[in-house]
This record gives C-alpha cells, sequence and structure tokens, in this order.
C-alpha cells in the first residue's frame, strides 16, 4: 500500500459519520489523542478480541487467561527493568519548543519551525499517579505500560490453581498505558491503548521451535481471521541495539498504513528474564523421572503482542473499498458489527413494517441485527454497505404470500429469494 495520507482523513470521517470512533471529549475541545469507540466501533472491537480469545484460549490446551489490575505494586516495575529501562529519546525545538522523539524525526531541525533541537535526554513512558488521599513518593504508583507483567508475577498463582505443565501460555486483554512523546496518525500510537498479549512458557532449548510455531500463528491471524493482505504484511527482524531491554529477539511485523510501514504486532523471546527478576527462588518444578526427582529452573518466554486499537485500524484500512456508487467496508462478515439488517420494503404499510419486525426478532436471537426503514432501499443498502454488513433483507409483498425474503450480498450485490425458516442457517453457514 503505497503512502496515501487521503485514505487516513476518509477512515477518519467515516469512523465519525458512522459510529466507529468519536474524538475523545469532543464538546471540551477534545484531549490530545485521544478517541472514543461508538456503538458501532465497539461492536467491531469486541469482535476482533473474542475472535482471538476463542483462537487463542479457548480452542487449545495449553492455554488459561487471567484479567489483572492496571495498577500495580511499583516494586513490579522495578523489578521488570520498566523505571530504568522504558525509555525513548527526547528533544525539543529551542524556538517552538515543541517536543518530538528523536527516532522519529528524519532531519537535524524541527519539524514545525526549522529551529535548532537540543541534545536527546531520555524520557521514561510510564504514566504516573498518586495512590491514595496524599500526594509525595510514598503514594506514587504506575498505571502499566504493558499487560505482561501481572502474567509474571500471577506465574505461580496460575501454576498452583490450574496445574499445568510447561509450554503452556497465560493470555490477558486489557488496557495499558504509554506517556508517549509523539501521539498520532488517528488510533495508531495513543496513550492509552489495549493490547491483547500470551505469555507462553517454556524449556529454554524449546524456544526456537515454540517462536517459529508463534510466528506461523500471527500470520494465520492477520491473514485468514482479520482478513489482512499478505502483501502488505512485513516482518522486521529487530536488530541489537534497538530490541526491548528484555529481549534476545523480536520480530516486528510491519503494515503499510497509508503514513507508511509501521508496526503491527511484535513476536518477543523474552528468555527467563521476568520469572527470573520477580522470583527469587525457581518459581517452576518439574518432575525429570519414575523415581520423583526434580528439577527447578526458570522458565523462559516466547511473547505475541498484539495491540487491538492498530487491528482495527489495519482492519478498516484493508476493507475500505470505494466503488462507482458507493462506499463499501469489505469486512470479515465475523468481523462485522452487524451480521444482517432487515428493511421492510415501504414503511408506510404496516403488515410489510409488522413483518420485518417478526423476521428481525427471529435473527436477533443469533446475530447483532439492524433494523432500517428509513428512505429508500437503495438508499439504506449503500448505507448498509459503508459500514460492512454483509447481509441485507428486505420483506416485500411476496414475502406476505410465500413467506420466503430476498437476500442481497453486500460484496457482489446479487439478490436471492430465501425461505424465512431456512435465513438463520444459511446466514450463519456464511459467516466465516
Amino acid at each position: 500500500m503505497a503512502q496515501n495520507p487521503e485514505l487516513i482523513d476518509k477512515i477518519v470521517s467515516l469512523c465519525k459519520r458512522r459510529g466507529f470512533i468519536f474524538p475523545g471529549s469532543e464538546i471540551y475541545g477534545g484531549l490530545a489523542n485521544s478517541w472514543d469507540y461508538g456503538p458501532l466501533g465497539v461492536e467491531l472491537k469486541n469482535n476482533i478480541k473474542n475472535i482471538w480469545w476463542k483462537r487463542f484460549v479457548h480452542m487449545r490446551d495449553d492455554m488459561v487467561g487471567i484479567d489483572a489490575a492496571l495498577i500495580m505494586n511499583p516494586k513490579v516495575w522495578e523489578s521488570s527493568g520498566h523505571l530504568k529501562n522504558f525509555t525513548d529519546p527526547l528533544v525539543e525545538c529551542k524556538k517552538c519548543h515543541h517536543r518530538f522523539k528523536k527516532d522519529s524525526l528524519e532531519g537535524t531541525k524541527c519539524p514545525d519551525c526549522g529551529g535548532e533541537l537540543t541534545e536527546s535526554k531520555q524520557f521514561n513512558l510510564m504514566l504516573k499517579t498518586h495512590l491514595g488521599p496524599t500526594e509525595d513518593d510514598t503514594s506514587v504508583v504506575y498505571f502499566r505500560p504493558e499487560t505482561a507483567q501481572a502474567m509474571f508475577v500471577d506465574f505461580k498463582n496460575v501454576l498452583d490453581t490450574t496445574r499445568r505443565k510447561i509450554p503452556f501460555g497465560i493470555a490477558q486483554i486489557g488496557k495499558a498505558f504509554r506517556n508517549e512523546i509523539t501521539p498520532g496518525n488517528f488510533i495508531f500510537r495513543t496513550r492509552e491503548f489495549e493490547q491483547m498479549e500470551i505469555e507462553y512458557f517454556i524449556k529454554e532449548e524449546e524456544w526456537k521451535k515454540a517462536f517459529e510455531m508463534w510466528r506461523k500463528e500471527m500470520w494465520s491471524w492477520m491473514t485468514e481471521d482479520l482478513g489482512l493482505d499478505k502483501k502488505n504484511i512485513h516482518e522486521l527482524d529487530v536488530p541489537d541495539g534497538e530490541r526491548a531491554h528484555y529481549s534476545k529477539k523480536t520480530i516486528d511485523f510491519e503494515y503499510d498504513y497509508p503514513f507508511g510501514r509501521k508496526e503491527l504486532y511484535g513476536l518477543a523471546y523474552r528468555t527467563d528474564f521476568d520469572l527470573k527478576n520477580h522470583f527469587k527462588e525457581a518459581p517452576y518444578e518439574e518432575k525429570e523421572d519414575l523415581e520423583g526427582q526434580s528439577e527447578k529452573f526458570y522458565p523462559h518466554v516466547i511473547e505475541p503482542s498484539l495491540g487491538v486499537d492498530r487491528s482495527v485500524l489495519a482492519v478498516l484500512l484493508s476493507s475500505y473499498k470505494e466503488e462507482e456508487e458507493r462506499v463499501v467496508l469489505k469486512l470479515k462478515p465475523k468481523l462485522a458489527p452487524y451480521k444482517v439488517a432487515v428493511f421492510p420494503l415501504l414503511k408506510n404499510k404496516p403488515e410489510l413494517v409488522k413483518k420485518a419486525r417478526e423476521v428481525y426478532d427471529i435473527l436477533k436471537k443469533e446475530f447483532s441485527v439492524a433494523f432500517d426503514d428509513r428512505g429508500n432501499i437503495g438508499k439504506r443498502y449503500y448505507s448498509q454497505d459503508e459500514i460492512g454488513t454483509p447481509f441485507c433483507v428486505t420483506i416485500d409483498f411476496d414475502t406476505l404470500e410465500k413467506d420466503d425474503v430476498t437476500v442481497r450480498d453486500r460484496d457482489t450485490m446479487k439478490q436471492e429469494r430465501i425461505k424465512i425458516s431456512e435465513l438463520g442457517r444459511i446466514i450463519l453457514e456464511r459467516l466465516v
């Protein structure tokens, strides 16, 4: 995908106009790079999260999930190295005093005014606050910058309660916070975001095999579940000196966004860094033979890390199409906010509206369904195309006689007659 700033503007406009994503605190002038998910956006976002959870937790025998607190004991971040190492190089313009992340700049001058920049200094990205009635050094805490640490801190509790054996993983979906120097590009980089992360625990000698397994899983997720075009996804093997402080090997899965090729997901081999720092004694014991002898050791970790918001953005960008007469989101049907829309052909015919409501009530027991009786039928079709609804069901006068309906496919715009009694089954079969 070539750089196309106009496309991101079109996506932002569609998202606000159709109820996917709104600027945060808009009636008060907004808050820098803060976004709220609207009625359709939250459905899309939840569909992504639910499909991820089903695939990587419910459908695997080697995975369990947790949901941990956003604020943790500050000692967690001392042990993990975040207070010392979780930093970005910051430069400031001496003229306009705008601040920038040094490695995001292409030149040595301020991109806003051309002024001279200061020498870089390290800026900690942890978002600090105070817990309790006093605001002093004893009450300082941090909003978590990643969901991972809770999975490490709770490792022994998970072992004791689930009796899992290595290899196994812990999964979590949740919010994280980073005091980014230069957030931007819509929901690509924000200070408050959501992650889908897995910490997969292994023996050290198994790390390459496990790493490759998760690399393939992530490709499958991106292309099969999200429907992203493989040609827009690229692997970057992050070199020494640029990886996180805990990583021995990291692959960034980059996506061709309209504003350039940027990171979508990450896959890291964290070695035994985290568990070794959180537990004084090895947290894992494994019986090695029939005589009951055991070995204590620190498991190593493979971490697939997937941003929810970046997933939403990539899905919107990849599915947005402009055709001769319409704008359409060709979302994977299972991702679509509404799976089906129900229309009475005419709003001023009570018998059609009544029958449409009956069909709507039947379908909403299984699917997320929209009901629309506004305007002409063509405009209603195009309205549903723009929000990605895979199927539109129209109740007309033939329906009253034959008990069948017209079903229109979003992508092909072809129509067919289907019996109401068969409608739910056929739609379910096509939601892939």
